[in-house]
């Protein structure tokens, strides 16, 4: 949507005709909307409320100082510099353009008194702790304030103006707010377990599983294992679904769902094994295999929690395969990625 902002000018005026000339041409030709309330008496109170409503309105602010502080207010400020605090200390994004040598001015747009003169550079001091440049000439002024509001522009962005008619009408706005809230209700349901899943164990909640493993005397042999052995590996479901759910981002067999569970199964016991059982510090432990009553319940409990569900075969299959797939549910994909994300506190660093 074209969009225009509106830019304040502030600055002295009758040293600054030619320079506020330029500024407003740089202004036009990048499609914005200058203001400037330097026509109105500076005395006037109720002309300064006016000014205050106008850099309300307005996106962005710029001053630009010469060799003349302005007329002073009531408070021992100019107006100038009046309009630059309030522009500030409403948030407005400000940026200041002064001369390069104001000392280098002609007499007639330079302060006459000590004390102007002293106000002046005060000023000039307060308006570098934000963003400024700096400026020779009333042509060099336009073309910096250009340069200078696109960049800010860009780091900056602010609300701007668009054409009435390019407004959405009362119902497409209406459909729009529907349709945002809407998608705010569906990003929390997929941050909340499904209703009714609350009845099942799940998460941190520990579940014992039943498993068996090789051990070979010899490491070289791997047709026959010496003995095979029973075991019970106690886990969270958590644990297990961090497992097998990367493999579901797409979709995934039976197969491929065991043979992770099975590796897990491995990577949890055999250090553990050795260590339980001295004996086997020197043989091969091999093919740890998840039990199928226990693999059946896995997926039945993932399914229970709504975490996973039948794929909708999205792969090219062959007529004769009979396999069941598996993907992840939206729910699912959310709790994945709690689980398996890698947050900025928790990345490896070398």
């Amino acid at each position: 949507m074209d969009k225009r902002y509106q830019v304040f000018v502030s600055s002295t005026y009758e040293d600054l005709r030619g320079e506020r000339q330029e500024v407003m041409q740089a202004l036009l030709e990048l499609d914005c909307i200058p203001s400037g309330m330097e026509l109105f008496p500076a005395a006037n109170e109720d002309q300064w409320t006016l000014i205050k409503g106008v850099i309300d309105d307005c996106d962005y602010y710029v001053v630009v100082i010469g060799g003349r502080y302005g007329s002073v207010g009531r408070a021992g400020l100019s107006y100038t510099q009046m309009e630059y605090e309030y522009a500030v200390s409403q948030g407005k994004p400000v940026m200041a353009f002064l001369h390069k040598e104001p000392g280098a001015l002609p007499a007639n747009k330079c302060e006459k008194t000590q004390e102007g003169r002293e106000k002046l550079e005060h000023f000039r001091t307060l308006a570098q702790e934000k963003m400024c440049r700096f400026w020779t000439s009333a042509a060099d002024l336009g073309s910096v304030v250009s340069r200078s509001l696109i960049k800010l522009i860009k780091t900056h962005p602010a609300i701007g103006w668009v054409r009435a008619d390019l407004l959405p009408d009362q119902s497409t706005a209406e459909e729009i707010l529907r349709l945002r809230k809407q998608i705010e209700e569906l990003e929390k349901s997929l941050d909340s377990s499904p209703a009714g899943t609350e009845l099942f164990s799940q998460g941190e909640e520990t579940v014992a599983l039943d498993y068996t493993y090789n051990v070979y005397k010899d490491p070289t042999k791997t047709y026959r294992p010496d003995e095979r052995y029973r075991d019970t590996l106690v886990t969270t479901w958590n644990s297990l679904f961090a497992v097998i759910s990367p493999a579901l981002i797409d979709e995934a067999p039976d197969r491929l769902l065991k043979e992770a569970l099975d590796g897990f199964v491995a990577q949890q016991c055999a250090a553990a094994l050795r260590k339980q059982y001295p004996d086997f510090k020197e043989y091969a432990l091999k093919e740890f295999t998840l039990f199928s009553e226990d693999f059946n319940t896995i997926k039945v409990q993932f399914l229970a929690l709504r975490l996973i569900s039948n794929s909708a075969k999205k792969k090219a299959r062959s007529v004769s395969d009979r396999n069941a797939y598996w993907t992840l549910t939206p729910y699912g994909e959310s709790v994945m990625i709690s689980l398996r994300a890698i947050r900025k506190k928790d990345t490896l660093t070398n």
